[in-house]
């Protein structure tokens, strides 16, 4: 779950595996300053994303180079005072994806297993609102290839447990990035 349950983190562990991420910074990033070099190396539009917490709190997309330095600001506050941590991710935005769930269960002799997907795209400030299972209209070698890649990354990281990873998937339906993991903390290790 350490290894997982920070975004910076799990984007690390990911990338490690073979697992595809959204383009974006390396780990945290340190300053409004270096937000605003990477929003020109990676371009517009971008998401500053909070490394720790969720509910699309201290998340901004930001679509114009002037409000790099606002919007980096505003998020670092709302983190902190969210989840007493403002650190900040910057990836590159997705622009009208689907949100696609994989949960996973994982025990302590290495097993782990998928248990399909869920359609989480209707959303509200980041947030999901409705939960559809299965996924329609997702080519099942896209979906075969989500499933192989959450299983992976929870085997890369010896996980224990049951977990969400969670993945966009774009609008052309073929290309897909994981993006986080949501932690269920739960005893099922034997």
């Amino acid at each position: 779950m350490e290894a997982l349950g920070d975004k910076a983190k799990a984007r690390d562990r990911a990338r490690e595996c073979g697992v595809p991420i959204v383009p974006g910074s390396d780990g945290p990033v340190p300053s409004a300053e270096e937000a605003l070099a990477l929003v020109k190396k990676f371009g517009l539009p971008v998401i500053l994303k909070a490394c720790s917490g969720g509910g699309g709190r201290g998340c901004r997309v930001v679509r114009k180079e002037s409000d790099v330095l606002s919007a980096f600001h505003s998020a670092t506050s709302e983190a902190e005072a969210a989840f007493g941590d403002g650190s900040l991710l910057i990836e590159k935005f997705v622009t009208k994806p689907r949100h696609i769930e994989v949960q996973v269960l994982g025990d302590k002799h290495g097993n782990v297993v998928h248990l399909f997907e869920r359609d989480c795209s209707l959303q509200r400030r980041h947030q999901k609102v409705i939960e559809i299972t299965p996924g329609n209209n997702i080519k099942q070698e896209v979906l075969d290839s989500m499933y192989a890649d959450a299983v992976r990354l929870a085997k890369h990281c010896n996980y224990e447990n049951a977990g969400t990873m969670e993945f966009l998937l774009d609008n052309d339906g073929e290309h897909y990035y994981f993006i986080e993991v949501h932690l269920q903390p739960l005893n099922i290790s034997s």
